[in-house]
């Protein structure tokens, strides 16, 4: 039987060279927790915030890039010593140091075993992601739990960072922060603005209007921090509990989209067009940030909600990050990059690839509102009719979302649907939608939502998600990844008939029309344009089908307050309000 040096295994395993590791002497690997010295004191107790680490690693002499998953959930539910690392119970341990990779999973800041304060998504998120990578790249000063010094010695320095929710959102804070050593962040339904995570255009989301990052913080927050945290989550609360909604300080610097600029890091996106946890626009107006930087990247966009592509595309997925770690972290020539930039995941489960994100050749078309027509008590066209012309909304207490798109024909003052004739040929929608309304309302502040509907019958495919929190985290083992076995289970898929599918939507409330920063109220019965944005979307509408918007106020499924919707009266100008969509070839054939 012929011996493989470590290397070579390695080079075989990354080139998906079928290799026995059982037939390769291979030294075990080093697995071991160490503590980072942070740059900051975030808990106030005169030392500075110590983060823990957890690192396995291959045995063998030479030095190793990283593959990184910062957390602050690794100590939610779980017990350790403070030497002892928690067990890494996802698939990149298994995956990765076969492949000549450390893997590091690193505790954040108030969490698990380490000091300081959670602040969710404050800088010193950044502070504590930074404080490892700098110790991986021979910058910072860590120790193990008996007091000796660390050094990661092994480390080429080059760091990798992925992970799924609060999980890819630290990579996305870490590139914008531009982490000298951060080479590739794989952000997977992450957040790029706490802002639009718990708020849509100075409206707050419900479950999210008041607290939420102090709910969040004191969520993952050790048992052994909470006293010393009481001042830090006391002030948060003082400051992302505003009813306002307005985009204040508090939340610029959780922004991440301003310092696209400083991305130095290439970036691999992975969201769902159905995540209503982490939304569509995370992803959308980050893509855009970097694309605008002219950050290398890639992407793919699933059919499904808040999920980890370990648990519906295994070993694409697998395939994908090991060229992509090979190429990023350890400069390999491996044709990744020549690979089509994006992966767009149909509603059947089918998958496209195109050469960019939005799609080659998307042009912006403009559809207008308009008086009833052909049956329908609004219509939407390519030229202004009913200009002049008003129809009223009221507000729409109680009115579920299928109920809002429902039934387009008959009047309803709750919600205004405008649609298209029926489409020739189909339309390829691939981008951010935006909607114009001019009205005159009988509020200074009112809710207005916009939702872009496909009207036509249709098989919509319901996936059921898991696990609520980790989603999809069961652990793989060494024989799993290497057998395909499927070990993360996918979610449930059911199927059911439709009449019309929810493309996408979103909210502002029309006093922060000029501005999220500072609100100005709407002169009452005076017309005015407001204008928004819906989340981003990549969609085929099928010949036959008719496109639609329907407006509504308050919807009390998707916006978190109610104040002030009783009562609410507005009158929407048909003619000149409209919807402008992304159209790949720029028009759109009725």
């Amino acid at each position: 039987m012929r011996t493989l040096v470590p290397a070579v295994l390695a080079a075989l395993l990354s080139a998906g060279v079928p290799v026995s590791v059982a037939a390769a002497p291979v030294a075990a690997d080093i697995t071991e927790t160490v503590y980072v010295e942070s740059s900051v004191d975030s808990d106030g107790d005169g030392v500075r915030d110590r983060i823990a680490a957890d690192v396995k690693r291959p045995g063998q002499a030479g030095k190793v890039p990283v593959v990184m998953e910062a957390s602050p959930y690794y100590g939610l539910g779980t017990t350790a010593a403070a030497g002892v690392p928690r067990g890494f119970g996802r698939w990149y341990d298994e995956y990765f140091v076969p492949r000549g990779y450390a893997v590091v999973e690193v505790e954040m800041q108030g969490t698990s075993r380490s000091t300081g304060c959670p602040t969710t998504g404050g800088p010193e998120d950044t502070a504590s992601v930074r404080a490892v990578v700098d110790w991986l790249n021979g910058r910072g000063t860590a120790r193990y739990a008996d007091g000796r010094a660390a050094v990661a010695s092994w480390s080429t320095g080059n760091v990798g960072m992925l992970g799924v929710s609060y999980n890819g959102t630290l990579p996305n804070a870490a590139a914008a922060a531009n982490i000298p050593g951060v080479k590739t962040i794989v952000p997977i339904a992450a957040i790029s603005s706490w802002y639009e995570y718990a708020r849509d255009q100075g409206i707050g989301y419900r479950g999210y209007t008041t607290d939420y990052p102090t709910v969040l913080a004191n969520y993952v927050i050790s048992s052994a921090q909470k006293a010393k945290c009481r001042a830090v989550l006391d002030a948060m609360a003082r400051n992302d509990g505003d009813e306002s909604y307005d985009y204040t300080s508090f939340w610029r610097t959780r922004d991440y989209r301003p310092s696209a600029g400083n991305v130095s890091a290439s970036v691999f996106v992975v969201h769902g067009q159905a995540d209503w946890n982490v939304k569509p626009s995370q992803f959308g107006r980050w893509w855009d940030a970097l694309a605008a930087q002219g950050v290398p990247r890639k992407l793919w966009l699933h059919r499904g909600g808040h999920l980890d592509p370990i648990s519906f595309r295994q070993a694409e997925w697998q395939r994908v990050m090991g060229l992509w770690m090979d190429h990023w972290l350890k400069g390999i020539d491996n044709g990744i990059m020549s690979e089509p930039m994006a992966d767009i995941q149909r509603p059947d489960g089918s998958w496209e690839q195109h050469a960019s994100w939005p799609q080659p050749g998307t042009a912006t078309t403009t559809l207008h509102l308009g008086p009833a027509a052909g049956g329908f008590t609004g219509s939407l066209t390519a030229s202004p009719t009913g200009t002049g012309q008003t129809q009223r909304l009221a507000d729409n207490t109680n009115l579920s979302e299928s109920a809002m798109m429902a039934n387009p024909e008959v009047a309803d003052t709750r919600r205004l649907a405008y649609v298209t004739a029926p489409l020739t040929r189909e339309a390829r929608l691939s981008g951010e939608v935006q909607v114009t309304a001019r009205i005159a309302a009988n509020r200074t502040s009112t809710p207005l939502t916009a939702l872009l509907v496909d009207y036509g019958p249709a098989t919509q495919a319901v996936l059921t998600e898991r696990t609520p929190l980790q989603l999809s985290t069961e652990k793989c083992s060494r024989d799993d990844l290497r057998n395909r076995t499927g070990c993360a289970q996918p979610p449930v898929v059911s199927t059911q008939a439709v009449s019309a599918t929810m493309l996408t939507k979103g909210a502002i409330d029309t006093k922060n029309r000029n501005s999220l920063e500072t609100a100005t109220p709407l002169p009452t019965g005076t017309a005015v344009d407001v204008t928004w944005k819906l989340h981003a979307r990549d969609a085929v509408i099928p010949a036959g089908h008719r496109i639609g918007i329907v407006l509504v106020t308050n919807h009390s499924g998707y916006i978190g307050t109610d104040t002030g919707s009783s009562g609410i009266s507005i009158a929407v100008s048909l003619g000149v309000s409209k919807v402008v969509l992304p159209v790949v070839g720029g028009t759109i054939s009725t």
